[in-house]
């Protein structure tokens, strides 16, 4: 073989090992982590969906329209309108997918490609230059032994990088027959999201124009409407002060002690201590019940039919199935147990520096002074009769100053 041939070949060669290296996709991890968050967010919502349904199956048990009713179209059309905008962000996210998956069957196909072009090169040009006797030929034509086993290593080294080679290209086509089937998947998944966006759409606005319908019938009543929120608002004073005389009559007590002894002095570092493992769990305290709604958020907010009137809430109302049992969303102490009426029986737990309230229950199995622990069952709540509503509403307290139970509440 000739000096030019060999410098021929030694050119394919470092042609070859430069199209040697891995083809590295485009890194999908976190785009497929956005969208398993999106679709874990997507299932939340369907459940909750789900839920809600079932509680607005237990106001069809009324012959009137209520407004506990309207409260929890409210919240399924929140909740449904939340669902059609994470499916729309899901079907972004594999159109993105499905974008990427295009451009990397392009690249594997013009990979695919030119390997196939150079090894057809590769072939023609050991079929030209390195046939059996021109090998042996080229071997045996070696100055001395040295030479003639570099030139035989030489061989088989050539011999093993077409090897690779053809490896290579076969590897290049699963993968692209793989990404190919992928892309499918992807397609279909797509046309499934579609779907489920559309019925969607339909269901939300079958719930608009039911809820527009519950609006008209109970704007017929506002009479109605106004003394039941009276009623209600009269109940929630009430509450407030029972709990404002509470925190009144156990700072009295505690400056009654006046010196502490060892004991007290304990009992106040445990109460501290509890105070700042309460105030840690912001954001992650366990609900009060183990499913629920929230129909109303803490704060003063529009009445959802009577105009120009607003409604102030000390706590949240938490929409539950009937029989419900109620929990105890820390450990503490049991402070308080009252009835109010249209509260029904209401249990207040301390913990430390800071108070719970749990309001509208049917049973209580706590007593006055009993420890209970984080998520220990406290009662049962209340459900009415008429509208067949089960409504918790919980409060949190800190001091005389309230607090908003969802800023407390995991997420």
């Amino acid at each position: 073989m000739t000096s030019a041939a060999l410098s021929r070949l030694s050119c394919i060669t470092i042609i070859f090992c430069i199209l040697l290296p891995g083809f590295f996709l485009a890194d999908g991890t976190v785009q497929g982590q956005s969208r398993q968050n999106l679709n874990k967010t997507k299932k939340q919502l369907e459940t909750e969906i789900e839920y809600t349904n079932s509680l607005l199956d237990q106001t069809k048990k009324s012959k009137e329209t209520s407004l506990n009713k309207l409260r929890l179209l409210n919240r399924q059309i929140d909740r449904r309108e939340a669902l059609i905008q994470t499916i729309s962000a899901e079907i972004g996210s594999v159109d993105n997918e499905i974008a990427t998956s295009n451009q990397t069957i392009l690249s594997l196909k013009e990979e695919l490609n030119t390997l196939k072009q150079e090894y057809a090169r590769m072939i023609l040009y050991a079929y030209r230059t390195m046939r059996t006797n021109n090998r042996l030929v080229f071997i045996f034509s070696s100055k001395d032994f040295n030479q003639a086993y570099h030139r035989l290593r030489y061989y088989r080294q050539y011999a093993e990088f077409r090897r690779k080679q053809a490896d290579k290209i076969r590897q290049t086509q699963a993968e692209l027959l793989l990404k190919q089937q992928d892309l499918h998947s992807i397609r279909d998944q797509k046309v499934e999201l579609a779907d489920a966006q559309e019925k969607s759409r339909q269901k939300l606005t079958r719930e608009k124009q039911e809820k527009d319908n519950t609006v008209k019938e109970l704007t017929k009543r506002e009479k109605e409407l106004l003394a039941t929120l009276k009623t209600k608002q009269n109940a929630l004073n009430k509450l407030q002060a029972e709990i404002e005389k509470l925190i009144a009559n156990e700072r009295a007590f505690a400056r009654r002690a006046g010196s502490k002894t060892s004991t007290e002095m304990s009992s106040t570092l445990a109460e501290k201590k509890l105070s700042g493992t309460f105030a840690a769990s912001r954001g992650s305290l366990p609900w009060p019940s183990e499913k629920g709604v929230v129909v109303s958020t803490f704060g003063e907010h529009p009445h959802p039919v009577l105009k120009y009137v607003k409604v102030k809430n000390n706590g949240i109302d938490i929409s539950v199935t009937n029989g419900t049992t109620i929990r105890s969303v820390f450990q503490g102490k049991v402070s308080r147990i009252l009835s109010v009426p249209n509260l029904n029986k209401v249990v207040i737990i301390r913990h430390g520096e800071y108070l719970t309230v749990y309001s509208n229950m049917q049973e209580v199995n706590v007593s006055e002074g009993q420890e209970v622990k984080t998520k220990q069952t406290i009662g049962k709540i209340h459900s009415d009769p008429e509208d067949g509503k089960s409504e918790l509403h919980f409060e949190i307290w800190l001091g005389k100053t309230i607090q908003d139970p969802q800023e407390w509440l995991s997420r």
